[in-house]
Formats: C-alpha cells, structure tokens, sequence
C-alpha cells in the first residue's frame, strides 16, 4: 500500500496569446504581481493553429509564455487560472466584448506539462471553482511527447525547446533547495 504525500513545488508558466504585444509589459507585470519574479520569456511565434480567437482578437496573434522563479504547489493552479481571467478582464476593449490578451497558466513538474482550462473534456479532471486540469505532455525518453488531444500550439517546436529549457531550469531549482 502506498503512502499519501505531498507532490514537489512545480514550475509554474503562463501562456498567453495576443495580437496588441504593446500590452505584454503591462500584462507582464500583472502577472508578476501573482507568480513573483519572472525568470524566462519564449520568443514570440505567430499563432497559425486555429483561426478561434480572430474574431475577439483580431489578425496577427503571436504566442509566447512567460516563466516564474518560485516554485509552487500544484494545489494553486485553480487558484491562479482564476487570477490570469483577472488579469484578461482589465484587460478586455471597452467597446465590444473581446478580450486583448489571453491567458493560460500551468505548470510543469519532471514528469509533465499540466494546463487549466474553464472547459471540462474527457481527459480534464476538475480541481475547484469550475476550472479543470489538463495533462498535456509527458515527458520521456528525453523529450515532451503530446497526446490526441495536446493543443498544437504545445506541439511547436519552440514551444517544446521553450519548456525543456524550462524543466531543466525546474531540475537546477530542485537540486539547489534539496
């Protein structure tokens, strides 16, 4: 019989997704007001993988993420999803209903890659305050691998180079507190 303990702090991230990128300083430092300090930044890609969020976003949307220098509880990540939908409503144009930038945060721990969603699905479980957690890579045989349902985005070859840099800056963390 197993015994119940607490999991390791994760490395928690923050994805976001905007075609307004004058606004990630501002968004940037909301976020840090939430995870603390920020220790990494993907590069900016244009988000080719759906047309979704052109309509409330308009053309040109670019994706990146943000990274965080404390490691935390994966117990927060309701938590802090409820935060980032803060933070895309002070955000939201004044005319219209759209937002400018969106938000997804998550969290990675040496095994995986976990996202939150608002939307329930069959391989989402529920954590709290209607959100729900999302396995969306594993990480083996030296590598992120995807499953049927890994959003293509997370599939991107920098989006991988930017979360196994990531792990290997989570893992430096672990060694370093013991």
């Amino acid at each position: 019989m197993g015994t119940a303990q607490e999991p390791k702090a994760a490395k928690y991230f923050a994805a976001f997704l905007t075609s307004d990128v004058a606004l990630l300083p501002l968004v940037q430092n909301e976020l840090g007001a939430i995870f603390g300090a920020i220790d990494g930044r993907s590069e900016l890609v244009l988000w080719t993988a759906s047309k979704f969020y052109e309509v409330e976003m308009g053309a040109n949307r670019q994706r990146g993420f943000f990274s965080f220098t404390a490691l935390r509880s994966p117990v927060e990540l309701a938590a802090q999803k409820i935060k980032t939908q803060q933070i895309e409503e002070r955000f939201r144009r004044q005319e219209g209903n759209g937002r400018r930038v969106n938000l997804d945060p998550g969290y990675l721990d040496p095994f995986k890659v976990v996202l939150a969603s608002t939307k329930n699905a069959s391989q989402r479980i529920y954590l709290d305050r209607g959100i729900y957690a999302e396995a969306t890579l594993f990480y083996h045989s030296g590598g992120f691998h995807g499953l049927a349902y890994t959003y293509a985005d997370y599939l991107w070859p920098e989006t991988l180079d930017f979360l196994t840099r990531l792990r290997a800056v989570y893992l430096a963390q672990l060694r370093q507190s013991g």
